[in-house]
């Protein structure tokens, strides 16, 4: 008999690692307490009114990137992606509107953007600035693939070998993190236009985070969206958890949604057994956690280890207010993905971060996808999602007191600034979530959508190890356990904590098939 493994939680991060301790041999129960799979990668439909048919949402994540991330856990198991999960490549990536009443587009050809800014702020010289920055960032990319992707990290210790710590080249690497410097100042120290460098601050909202607080590593994400895209899954990013739950189950994957899990039975410093809430008892080898790395601390594992973490001061990440808008006609000057963005970035995460407070004038995202895929609206029609990050729960914040408000303060801005002017009366239907909503139904921390905050000029970029340092045969995986939040960090936490498993139990490891499906595109061309 193989080895049993029991993943808790059926996030994206969960089903991934099912899928790659599946494809290795192991036998798999995933648990999730919900009746669906996919936790945040849920989607919701409303009807319309006028019975013309149905608006789709997709409720969580809307944005993916390092497609190679799921390219890899497909070949784990001998599947191609492109076939089994085809992808829209989407260019331009983001349009930008700004206070001022200027926009522009975010492109990912490098040059062409640089061209762009030169159009945008004439004489400023950001376009050679741009350029200067992309190249830190893809230096930065590089020395995160080294030192950070693809195994378990919880310090600066995980990263370095220390055989080669004083050489050379990996004292070059680790000047090259910059630490000490924050996302913020990395960009400004290039991009000194206001507008265009919130622009590229929004890279750390992938994060939760705020980028005056942020470790410059972060910048890395400008490469990783330049040199690898950014993408939509046909049928919108649901398609992603329904890809994986299918890979899954063909894999032999015992899939039970409904099971909410009560603790970990531990003997001697290991895990033995789960225990749901019906007081069943599943034995097993391992478990895998995608529930928040600290609610497992604190809730399922306990005791003095459950302190431990909780007291190590680990900072909840942001969360936010999602407005779904079913609209009976579409904007059409909006593009997939939008940013409507604030009118001064620094007072925006100030009252976020360190007040503690909603952002007086918010940055909205827009996602209006009825124009890339026509089937998530009836004809002629838009289902918009609009998320506007607000501050992790508070034991003050009230939000059925302060949603009405709020929700005014984000259409006005909307109108305001991204030339919706007639929303109210486009709006046909429409739902809602806020943090209180988030933090009940995901079992996230304090309401974080991404986790854990990535702050800390120095150790910022550190979370929970997806290996448990505390608990022999526990491992982590989800946007608070590294490599940290956004799509294809949840799904590499997963790939990582199945490996890292699958190493501590002497099994086959990673194929040669994965291995090149996993690597960066300027690898694979030399």
């Amino acid at each position: 008999m193989s080895a049993h493994v029991v993943v808790v939680g059926a996030g994206l991060g969960g089903l991934a690692a099912a899928c790659v301790a599946a494809a290795r041999g192991y036998r798999v129960t995933l648990l999730d307490k919900n009746p669906w799979l996919g936790g945040k990668a849920a989607q919701l439909f409303l009807d319309a009114p006028d019975g013309s048919g149905q608006f789709r949402f997709d409720m969580g994540p809307t944005i993916l990137t390092v497609p190679r991330v799921l390219r890899r856990i497909y070949a784990e198991a001998g599947r191609d992606q492109t076939k089994e999960l085809p992808l829209i490549r989407l260019d331009p990536q983001w349009r930008c509107f700004f206070d001022d009443g200027t926009r522009i587009d975010l492109m990912e050809n490098v040059g062409a953007m640089a061209q762009a800014m030169d159009e945008f702020a004439p004489g400023s010289g950001v376009g050679v600035g741009y350029r200067k920055f992309q190249d830190v960032s893809k230096h930065l990319h590089g020395v995160s693939e080294k030192f950070f992707f693809w195994k378990s990290v919880e310090g600066i210790g995980d990263t370095l070998d220390v055989k080669q710590n004083f050489s050379p080249n990996t004292l070059k690497d680790v000047l090259a993190l910059r630490m000490g410097q924050t996302v913020a100042k990395v960009i400004r120290g290039h991009v000194p236009d206001e507008r265009l460098a919130q622009m590229l601050d929004h890279y750390c909202q992938y994060v939760g985070s705020n980028p005056y607080l942020a470790p410059a590593v972060l910048a890395s994400i400008g490469d990783m969206q330049a040199s690898e895209g950014v993408w939509y899954p046909v049928g919108g990013t649901r398609a992603v958890a329904e890809g994986l739950a299918k890979l899954a189950g063909e894999l032999g994957v015992e899939l039970r949604t409904e099971c909410d899990v009560a603790g970990f039975g531990i003997d001697k410093g290991a895990v033995q057994s789960v225990t749901l809430t019906t007081g069943e008892r599943i034995a097993c080898d391992a478990v895998i956690s995608n529930m928040d790395a600290i609610r497992t601390y604190k809730e399922l594992v306990g005791g003095s280890t459950g302190e431990s973490y909780a007291r190590k001061g680990y900072e909840p990440a942001c969360s936010g207010v999602v407005l779904y808008l079913g609209l009976n006609r579409r904007y059409e000057h909006l593009a997939h993905h939008d940013f409507v963005f604030s009118r001064d970035a620094e007072e925006e995460f100030d009252a976020i971060y360190k007040r503690g407070e909603p952002a007086p004038d918010p940055t909205a995202y827009l996602a209006a996808t009825a124009s890339t895929d026509p089937t998530s609206a009836p004809e002629g029609c838009e289902s918009l999602y609009v998320l506007v990050h607000t501050p992790h729960l508070r034991p003050h914040h009230d939000w059925n007191e302060l949603f009405p408000g709020y929700r005014q303060k984000i259409l006005d801005k909307l109108k305001r600034t991204a030339g919706l002017e007639d929303i109210e009366e486009r709006i046909v239907v429409e739902r809602r979530l806020t943090p209180v909503d988030i933090h009940e139904r995901y079992r996230v921390l304090d309401g974080a959508i991404y986790g854990l905050a990535s702050h800390g000029a120095f150790t910022g970029a550190f979370k929970p190890g997806n290996r448990s340092r505390a608990v022999k045969g526990l491992y982590l995986a989800g946007g608070a356990a590294h490599p940290g939040p956004g799509m294809p960090m949840v799904m590499m936490s997963g790939w990582i904590a199945a490996d890292s498993l699958d190493r501590d139990l002497g099994g086959r490891g990673m194929g040669s098939e994965a291995e090149v499906a996993g690597r960066r595109e300027a690898e694979l061309l030399g």
